[in-house]
């Protein structure tokens, strides 16, 4: 999710869907004069049925205009009335007091979780997706399942990537790494003159690179729905080469991998970072920088960039579900304008559609890394799964600990984790 801001409560408004469609009259074909009910004769037009009310939450996103853009949107459906409700800070407790107890959003954003479904707290949206399924990142929807259904549409999606100083490398004789090994090596070469030559973060890339290094080895976070994805012996070997890379790494930053500016102020060579930072480092560097895919780890293993976003969810709750899902259609399926205003006019996001993202000039060898490597971690992995991974990865980056007795400890806590998701 991209950071909020904390701004003063501004409720559009956020009533609960209310009315039903107006009945038609009977079809009987009758003889003399017809009740006024059934008089439509040539030239007199029904009446349209009433659109009914739909409540849309978001919460507040911190680049200028987007609540304005989200409201003009909602205002441009003629199906329902759609009325905005812009969240202050706090929106996932919010959101859950809501989504349990009401007053309810008809269509809100958000995350799909396995609580959410197993409380039944969303609608299924297959029929939605159905006939532009294959317009969206793979692993992306796998994110938005739970037991074979899908429950959220995409809205726009962010990435991370490798960015690396082509003039740097050039100087040092140093190819794009394609490989772990080869990373290792890079940043090696490149650490000289006060250079580090590699930034992922003060906690020597444990939390930003944990899906990398799974992806890198051909494994997951989680495997057919059901078991932990990295109770494998090449998950070790990936986790060990985060220890290796000790002595090339920047630490002490004073901003976060998050953050570009320890690779725009040239204290490391390559920096594994957010592409929404992408602006930034191309006012200052021009055209004296490339991105990558983090490596492979060998043969058997692939390039990723993680890929991430808000989905679009109807609450199961809603009076009005059916008119819901319509509008969920037109905004983040139909409009493909809004869709592509909605990410990349206001801050350097990505449209979750593919066949939009190939639209975006300024996306360039961003949009075949996301088409081609982009993975997403499932709504199975919690953050107490995380937690362990992240912490067993840290021990063994910063203190050498043993990467097979420190995978171990990380699989026993994700096994039990997924076994209260399946209780």
């Amino acid at each position: 999710m991209r950071k909020t801001s904390r701004r003063t409560f501004l409720a559009l408004a956020g009533t609960t869907a209310l009315s039903s469609l107006a009945a038609c009259g009977s079809n009987t074909v009758q003889t003399g004069t017809p009740p006024p009910s059934t008089a439509y004769s040539a030239g007199v037009t029904r009446p349209k049925p009433k659109p009914v009310d739909l409540a849309q939450w978001y919460h507040p996103y911190p680049e200028t205009g987007v609540q304005e853009a989200v409201t003009r949107y909602a205002a441009a459906y003629q199906k329902s009335k759609v009325a905005v409700q812009w969240n202050p800070d706090d929106y996932e407790t919010k959101l859950n007091a809501a989504l349990a107890a009401g007053p309810v959003p008809d269509v809100f954003e958000g995350q799909v979780t396995v609580d959410r479904v197993r409380q039944n707290l969303l609608v299924p949206l297959d029929d939605v997706i159905g006939p532009v399924r294959g317009d969206f990142n793979a692993s992306l929807l796998a994110a938005q399942t739970v037991d074979g259904k899908l429950y959220g549409i995409p809205q726009a999606l962010d990435t991370q990537v490798l960015f690396y100083r082509k003039s740097f490398l050039q100087e040092a004789g140093v190819e794009p790494p394609q490989t772990l090994d080869e990373l290792v090596d890079a940043a090696k070469k490149l650490s000289k003159d006060g250079v580090k030559g590699l930034f992922a973060g003060n906690d020597a890339g444990a939390a930003a690179l944990a899906g990398p290094l799974l992806w890198s080895a051909g494994l997951d976070y989680v495997k057919d729905g059901k078991s932990v994805g990295f109770d494998d012996p090449r998950a070790a070997t990936a986790f060990g080469k985060l220890h290796e890379l000790n002595g090339s790494l920047l630490l002490g930053a004073s901003t976060d991998w998050q953050d570009p500016v320890p690779f725009i102020d040239g204290l490391a060579a390559m920096q594994w970072t957010w592409l929404w930072n992408l602006p930034k480092i191309q006012d200052t560097m021009k055209d004296d920088f490339g991105v990558l895919a983090f490596p492979r780890l060998d043969a058997s293993g692939a390039p990723s960039v993680p890929v991430s976003g808000l989905s679009s969810m109807v609450h199961s709750k809603s009076l009005n579900p059916n008119a819901a899902k319509d509008f969920v259609k037109w905004l983040w399926l139909e409009r493909t304008d809004f869709q592509q205003e909605f990410a990349t006019k206001f801050g350097f996001h990505l449209p979750a559609r593919l066949s939009v993202l190939d639209k975006i000039p300024t996306a360039g060898d961003a949009a075949k890394l996301v088409r081609e490597n982009g993975r997403a971690a499932g709504p199975l992995w919690t953050s107490s799964a995380n937690t362990a991974l992240v912490d067993a990865l840290g021990r063994i980056a910063r203190d050498g600990a043993d990467p097979a007795a420190e995978t171990k400890k990380a699989v026993e806590v994700v096994k039990a984790e997924l076994g209260r998701l399946s209780a």
